[in-house]
């Protein structure tokens, strides 16, 4: 299992970006994905959650109306569009997923907010 986050950057408080996560060596499309994200010495949060189909989707309440998470899954890839960033946004963002009761978090991608 390989995920890859990508699309990640400085922008300033209000700015928008575009996250993306290629995920390879399973089935794709089987699976829940979700976006994780973690600021340096806390724990890691959920954001958000899609199933499978990418028909339903979740989202922790501070990003709720921002964020919005999205899939293709004839290209494999994950997507987070963040709008109006916040400065509490900064962190690291991973995409995760969970198989046969293992949890696979890929490396991640810097999202810094600031002025």
């Amino acid at each position: 299992v390989q995920l890859q986050a990508s699309g990640g950057g400085l922008v300033q408080p209000g700015g928008s970006l575009t996250l993306s996560c290629a995920a390879s060596g399973f089935t794709f499309s089987s699976y829940f994905m979700t976006w994780v994200r973690q600021i340096h010495g806390k724990d890691p949060e959920w954001v958000a959650a899609i199933d499978e189909s990418g028909g339903i989707a979740n989202y922790e309440e501070s990003v709720k109306g921002r964020f919005t998470i999205s899939r293709d899954n004839t290209r494999n890839i994950l997507y987070l569009k963040m709008n109006n960033l916040k400065i509490e946004d900064t962190a690291m963002y991973y995409c995760a997923t969970e198989i046969n009761d293992s949890t696979y978090r890929g490396q991640g991608t810097l999202v810094t907010v600031s002025s």
